[in-house]
């Protein structure tokens, strides 16, 4: 199996939607087990031919011997998740960024996204993007039906609340910003994003972590650098998301892949 991501090529999509990949058979007849990590991206699979189980945080998808397209949509993805494939299969998946999502879809709450994603035409489009041979096409055909359905909502305030995550501002100061309560701030959150404000900034403090590693000289500047107290607060965050330690983390797995995966 082989694994291709790519990023949008049009510029609305790349506003909203992270990259896509591909996951395709080949002549090596390879299989592919990972575990992914912690991300506050909204994420939607469409797998070929395919029977699909989930428990916990191990999933097991197997090829089957009767056609179907499985639509797996993915809104809230907090600790690690084991990815085994027992056969080579066909698949496609697609990151949305925060708040992306809804520009596409018509629910405005993250919990009526998987019944309208599931109900809606993405299953029959899928299947017929994956049986194409030539990977341009496929990427085309893709992009041709988000663009189809894209529709710009009005997300001025959650989205300004969402870029404050990102900054140093404590999450009472967010509310005080935005004239509401701290209640409300993460009634917001976990209504739009699919979780709660502190755990979003959780997460997205340790993806952060990940992409400076390259850049900072060791464990304690990376921690000041993502705004963590000192580094024995930056170990226990992460080991909390990712469930190993930090320096046994960026031993095995690649950091600067598109895909956040260690391969097992």
């Amino acid at each position: 199996m082989k694994v291709n991501f790519y990023k949008p090529n049009h510029p609305v999509l790349e506003k909203y939607i992270e990259g896509y990949y591909f996951i395709a058979k080949d002549d090596s007849n390879a299989t592919l087990n990972y575990i992914t990590f912690p991300d506050n991206y909204f994420i939607i699979s469409a797998c070929e031919n395919v029977l699909f189980f989930r428990n916990q945080n191990k999933v097991e998808i197997s090829a089957s011997d009767e056609e179907n397209i499985f639509i797996d949509f993915v809104s809230r993805c907090n600790s690690p998740v084991e990815i085994r494939y027992k056969q080579p299969i066909n698949e496609i998946t697609v990151y949305f960024k925060p708040l992306g999502i809804y520009h596409f879809f018509s629910s405005a709450e993250s919990r009526f996204l998987e019944q309208e994603i599931i109900s809606s035409d993405c299953k029959e489009v899928m299947k017929t993007i994956l049986t194409k041979q030539d990977r341009k096409n496929q990427i085309d055909m893709l992009e041709k039906y988000w663009l189809s359905k894209y529709q710009e909502k009005e997300l001025t305030t959650v989205q300004s609340i969402v870029n404050d995550l990102y900054s140093d501002l404590k999450i009472e100061e967010i509310a005080e910003k935005h004239s509401i309560s701290r209640q409300y701030v993460n009634k917001l959150c976990t209504k739009f994003l699919g979780k709660s404000a502190s755990e979003f900034r959780k997460i997205q403090r340790f993806r952060n972590s990940v992409s400076l590693n390259k850049s900072v000289k060791n464990l304690t500047e990376l921690s000041y650098e993502n705004l963590f107290y000192d580094q024995s607060h930056f170990i226990k965050n992460f080991k909390n998301l990712t469930k190993i330690q930090p320096h046994k983390f960026f031993e095995n797995v690649n950091t600067e892949d598109k895909n956040l995966w260690l391969f097992i």
